[in-house]
Parts: structure tokens; C-alpha cells; sequence
């Protein structure tokens, strides 16, 4: 990751910490819950921000760079990658999509 990605990550990953460690205090102290509900989507939603904030970095830096190289087989890679990836978002209940088809030789 670049280093502005890796930085605001890092800062949005520990408020994600803090507030799981709200969450389990919730838990010890008995909280209402429909409350712990409530607060665990609020963590999900953080971690999607995190997961686009990644995502983003990935195919400005990652993807873009396989494609200015002009490598056939880099460039197919990094897209089967990054459509597996985008499958685990989407469906997290499939370990993986199976996308062979594109780039066939």
C-alpha cells in the first residue's frame, strides 16, 4: 500500500479496535442487545470503509501499474486477483470465484 492509504487504514483500524473493545465491554456489563446489534454493524460498516479504502489503493497502485507494463500475463493476475477479491467481498460465504475464462491465450 501507499503510504497515505497504509496511514489513514492504520487510523481507521484503531477506532475499529476501540470500538470492539466497546462491544465486548457491552457484552461483560450485560448491554441491552438489540444495542451490541446495533454497535456490531456500526463495526462491519467501518470495516467495509476500510476494505474500499484498501481496494482503491490496490487498483490505483497495483492493477494500474500491471497494466503500464504491458505484461499480458501480469495484467491477467492482477485482474483474476482482484475479481476473486470482490467475489470474498460480495459473497463471503464462497472462498473464492473462479474467473478463468477472462484473458483466455
Amino acid at each position: 500500500m501507499r503510504a497515505p492509504a497504509k496511514a489513514a487504514a492504520a487510523r481507521r483500524l484503531r477506532r475499529i479496535e476501540g470500538q470492539i473493545g466497546g462491544i465486548r465491554r457491552m457484552v461483560e456489563d450485560d448491554r441491552y442487545c438489540v444495542d451490541i446489534f446495533t454497535r456490531i454493524d456500526a463495526v462491519r460498516a467501518a470495516l467495509h470503509r476500510v476494505e474500499q479504502q484498501v481496494s482503491r489503493d490496490h487498483i490505483a497502485h497495483c492493477v494500474a501499474d500491471a497494466f503500464a507494463s504491458g505484461d499480458p500475463e501480469q495484467q491477467r493476475e492482477k485482474v483474476e486477483e482482484l475479481i476473486s477479491a470482490i467475489g470474498r467481498m460480495i459473497y463471503p460465504d464462497h472462498s473464492e470465484i473462479r474467473v478463468s475464462f477472462w484473458f483466455r491465450a
